[in-house]
């Protein structure tokens, strides 16, 4: 909710000009998260030797609940999904903002032009921040505790209603929480009962990573955005922590929060659409003459 206020509070009208300009690469990310997804969903059936069902849901680029629900919907195994989107974000997470830190080139600071230092001020703006995340959970939005937060400090800054600083201590906060509440995903037990699933989760992961820093290179160049922006943009990992990373290297944070939303709303709604793709390219492939 801090880091989407935050990220709001810089969306001025001329930013959301820039990244409403920047929607043809945001879709064309999108597609390229699909096909990479799919890709590591063939890859981790034999490593992980794990049903197609199971390896759709497991390397889909959308929430780990959804997915894993989802999955037990369709007959692909729960635990493996939860698994492999643990170990997937937390090893995004782990090297992403290693890589953009240690070779990145950071950019300079970053206030919303006005904003005012006030408590009062801030008080209200994180309270208003809150029964917008609350107003949005019934909603199909991804993590409406970032975009509402994201929504309402853009449409208060883009207006010039509000321009509210926000504290460099509740940022660190909200990492700190952040950090905490990925830790606690994993489950001693099923590490242990599933060390094949773990390993090939590693794999796959890198793989992933690997996959997203080339296709930054390609979005870069032909965009114009920074390198390291794009590669933020097109991790598959959650929207909050490569915002969050973004911000702390003062890079385009609502730039790479425009392109993670984009890409969860879209693989979130056409998921199933999707799955039936898969399957059909999976049965293809396992039918193909040796």
């Amino acid at each position: 909710m801090i880091v989407g206020l935050a990220i709001g509070m810089r969306m001025t009208a001329a930013a959301m000009a820039t990244t409403a300009v920047l929607l043809p690469a945001m879709l064309a990310g999108t597609i390229f998260v699909v096909v990479m997804t799919m890709i590591a969903a063939l890859l981790l059936m034999p490593l992980a030797r794990v049903d197609h069902r199971t390896a759709f849901f497991a390397t889909a680029a959308a929430g780990m609940a959804d997915m894993a629900t989802v999955a037990q919907q369709r007959g692909g195994d729960p635990d493996v999904v939860s698994l492999m989107h643990a170990i997937r974000v937390a090893s995004v997470v782990s090297v992403v903002p290693v890589l953009v830190i240690g070779f990145g080139e950071p950019g300079a600071p970053v206030q919303a032009g006005g904003a005012i230092e006030s408590l009062p001020l801030l008080v209200m703006a994180l309270g208003l921040a809150w029964l917008t995340a609350l107003l949005m959970r019934p909603l199909p939005f991804p993590n409406p505790w970032l975009v509402g937060p994201i929504l309402l400090g853009a449409a208060l800054s883009g207006s010039g209603l509000l321009m509210v600083a926000i504290p460099e201590l509740l940022i660190i906060l909200a990492q700190l929480l952040i950090g905490i509440s990925l830790g606690v995903r994993f489950k001693r037990a099923l590490l242990l009962r599933l060390p094949r699933v773990v390993a090939a989760a590693l794999v796959v992961s890198a793989y992933m990573i690997g996959s997203s820093a080339g296709a930054a290179w390609v979005m870069s160049s032909v965009s114009g955005l920074p390198y390291m922006t794009s590669f933020l943009a097109l991790a598959p990992a959650g929207v909050t922590e490569m915002v969050i990373t973004a911000k702390v290297m003062n890079l385009d944070a609502e730039i790479v929060a425009a392109f993670h939303v984009m890409r969860i709303a879209v693989i979130a709604s056409t998921i199933l659409l999707t799955f039936a793709l898969f399957e059909r390219l999976e049965k293809r492939l396992r039918d193909r003459p040796v």
